[in-house]
């Protein structure tokens, strides 16, 4: 799905807004068209519906923004063995093995149903992040032949950094994600 389709969008919205989407369109075909077309223009609303449905169930499952926020807080005070102790934890629970590796280009590497990632999270409170460390990432998960490779971070990355990301398919860990993983850990 394009990022920025009317699906995308209503799917970031809170979910009252597409279920409002839906309503309007049914009753606007409902007040204008004849007799016959009402109950098939109405049926025209059913994708705005399953859209509020879906959103609505991705933002029950997901935390709240002060809890977000408590929980970016709480990574960018902890020390690396702290974060990576939570990190492993909070994958664990998500069902992943996880390896944790010494390699200067990724800190863990994750299976699950024969899918393999590797993930660099050690710079996670880095204030500015550049290309070379997700070049590097991505040398490796070549090397390896994986199919996935993902960068932990705290802060945004800069411009061209994001570009590179994007262009080579690597998933950017940061903010309300990122405390969604975290709050999973097992206690």
């Amino acid at each position: 799905m394009a990022p920025n389709s009317l699906f995308a969008i209503l799917l970031r919205s809170r979910w009252w807004i597409s279920f409002a989407v839906a309503a309007v369109i049914a009753l606007l075909a409902f007040a204008l068209l004849p007799l016959d077309y009402k109950l098939v223009g109405a049926l025209g609303a059913t994708p705005f519906f399953a859209v509020g449905i879906v959103a609505m169930v991705r933002q029950f499952n997901a935390p709240s923004p002060a809890k977000v926020q408590a929980l970016l807080d709480v990574a960018a005070q902890q020390s690396w063995p702290q974060f990576s102790a939570q990190l492993q934890a909070a994958w664990q629970a998500e069902g992943y093995t996880v390896q944790p590796i010494g390699s200067p280009a990724a800190d863990f590497r994750l299976e699950r149903q024969g899918k393999t990632a590797l993930v660099c999270a050690k710079r996670w409170k880095a204030a500015h992040h550049g290309v070379e460390p997700l070049k590097l990432l991505h040398q490796a998960r070549q090397t390896q032949n994986l199919q996935d490779a993902v960068y932990i971070t705290l802060q945004p990355l800069q411009a061209k950094a994001s570009a590179f990301a994007d262009a080579h398919q690597m998933v950017v860990l940061q903010g309300a994600d990122l405390a969604a993983l975290l709050v999973k850990q097992t206690p």
